[in-house]
């Protein structure tokens, strides 16, 4: 039974981005490295190789982020350590590229990255407010026992005396 669906779409959405991520910046290598033109004196060939990498690398942190996502899906807990870590600096990294989507790109675009850094919050605020369980009363503190009742202790502690 799936309880929180929201990281299994978390998962599939980063492992989706991860794929297309990798493949737009190899693509645009492959542009840099037909058209043959460089742009402010820097070498094509580097400016190819660099945009492969770099997508590799994007594709690479989004899918290990897609991973954290699908491992929290499976256990039903918590990210904790590197995997929150993962989670947060993914959502952080959403909301730079949505500020950069609404400058430079479209709507669209910005709408998307904004609905992933909101799945990805809601993934990470779901399993914050995980139900505890209720604390258990012992024997004697029931009162079917023939014993008297056990008052609660008062939440605020009493006041301070003052001094005249």
């Amino acid at each position: 039974m799936v309880r929180r669906p929201v990281a299994w779409i978390v998962a599939v959405v980063l492992f989706a981005e991860a794929l297309g991520v990798a493949a737009l910046n190899w693509f645009m290598g492959v542009v840099v490295d037909r058209q043959n033109m460089s742009l402010a004196g820097l070498d094509p060939d580097v400016m190819s190789t660099s945009s492969k990498i770099g997508g590799i690398l994007f594709g690479l942190y989004f899918a290990l982020c897609g991973l954290v996502a699908l491992l929290v899906a499976l256990r039903d807990r918590a990210p904790a350590g590197l995997g929150r870590v993962l989670l947060i600096s993914a959502a952080v990294v959403h909301g730079l590229l949505g500020a950069f989507a609404w400058g430079l790109l479209s709507w669209p675009q910005f709408l998307f990255m904004v609905v992933v850094l909101a799945l990805i919050v809601l993934l990470l605020m779901t399993y914050d407010a995980q139900e505890r369980p209720a604390a258990r009363q012992s024997e004697g503190s029931k009162g079917d026992r023939g014993g008297p009742p056990v008052t609660p202790a008062p939440v605020t502690p009493p006041t301070a005396p003052t001094t005249p």
